[in-house]
């Protein structure tokens, strides 16, 4: 069966706008508009609850023969940090549960992390830039050659908001500034928290030095022993996996989102805070061991590739179509038909809401995003309203 894959993803497709009060970009109108039936075959939706919160047109689950959904995001976790945010979560986990059960056929969660959903597996389908590999590769030929591999301490890079780790991570370092005496841990990452986690490292008096982000295959990462990551709103880390994959002992917490690197030798992950302590100063005074070939196989794309295609069954007849018996009794409905038929109605009592401008806007959306404008889709190559 020959079969094409459009992938979806709310950061690179032309249909968007950022919600400032949301932080996070949206879809505008129906994206499936923009392709063309004889490619609708197999469709994986990357972020799907995010790509289908204000969708309004038709149906994933109509237009494609089979939709793979990947859950990325711990949008519950998100949600909850914010002002009435347990409230906001319990109503989230419904929805996201409404619009998953609607358009996709399989759902993809890449770690325990994420919320329990429809038709979902748990299985990790990400990989690294083979860059790191390669890094990882050369520590360990240095290894096997006697040389000094990894010549800094301690580290932690990603985007700088307190919900990635660094609240967590400051939390941890004041606790026990006594017990990681001499310890100094170097943070790398831009984002709208900078200024505040700067000011409450001086305030707190911690040995730690502050750096912008930049890229974590940058040379300047490689002499690196220990990547110390505390967060826990993750679903995959994927720096966690870079590190791992350039030969890096990585200090984490115990956390679902932390299970597909439990695997490792040079994974390390803490219950407690003095949990904590004990693990980082063991990476640190230990050498790291060099990653397993069959482990290092298993950071790679291709991997994850394999592991995607098992996970979303697309090795199976990807044919929803239901062939009913012609004996069958005029007034006999079966459950997969009582199924069905509750799964549309309520498709199309979301479709109805979602085509509410005041409903949609009630629920978070972007104001006129119910369609794109006309320049919008003029540049998409759509034909005018």
């Amino acid at each position: 069966m020959s079969c094409r894959y459009p992938v979806f993803n709310p950061e690179s497709t032309s249909l968007l706008f950022f919600s400032i009060e949301m932080r996070s970009i949206l879809p505008v109108g129906d994206i499936t508009e923009t392709i063309p039936d004889e490619r609708a075959d197999i469709a994986v939706l990357e972020e799907p609850e995010h790509l289908t919160w204000y969708h309004h047109g038709q149906r994933w689950k109509i237009k494609f023969r089979r939709v793979i959904g990947v859950v990325h995001t711990n949008y519950l976790e998100y949600v909850k940090r914010e002002k009435n945010g347990h409230i906001h979560a319990f109503f989230l986990r419904y929805i996201n549960n409404w619009v998953i059960n609607i358009y996709c056929h399989k759902v993809i969660r890449l770690s325990g992390a994420t919320q329990d959903l429809p038709r979902s597996i748990i299985c990790n389908v990400h990989g690294v830039n083979p860059r790191f590999l390669e890094i990882g590769m050369e520590k360990h030929r240095q290894q096997q050659q006697g040389k000094t591999t990894f010549t800094k301490g301690a580290y932690y890079i990603g985007k700088m908001v307190w919900s990635k780790g660094y609240k967590e991570l400051l939390q941890l370092l004041s606790k026990y500034q006594n017990e990681l005496s001499g310890l100094q841990v170097d943070l790398f990452g831009n984002g709208e928290d900078s200024e505040q986690v700067k000011e409450s490292a001086k305030k707190l008096n911690l040995s730690i030095n502050i750096y912008p982000g930049r890229d974590h295959a940058d040379p300047l990462f490689h002499d690196y022993k220990v990547f110390i990551n505390p967060s826990t709103t993750d679903v995959v880390c994927t720096t966690t996996a870079e590190a791992l994959a350039m030969g890096k002992t990585v200090v984490c917490a115990n956390h679902p989102s932390n299970d597909f690197f439990k695997q490792f030798p040079n994974c390390f992950t803490y219950n407690s805070g003095k949990e904590f302590v004990k693990l980082t100063l063991k990476a640190l005074a230990e050498e790291s061991s060099p990653v397993a070939d069959e482990l290092r196989e298993k950071l790679s794309w291709e991997a994850a590739t394999k592991r995607f295609v098992m996970a979303a069954e697309l090795d199976k007849n990807v044919s929803e179509a239901i062939v009913r018996s012609a004996s069958k009794p005029f007034m006999s409905i079966s459950s997969q038909d009582l199924k069905k038929g509750v799964e549309e109605a309520s498709a199309i009592l979301y479709n109805s809401i979602s085509g509410i401008e005041v409903a949609r806007c009630a629920f978070g959306a972007i104001p006129k995003t119910l369609q794109p404008d006309e320049q919008m889709r003029k540049e998409l190559g759509l034909a005018p309203r």
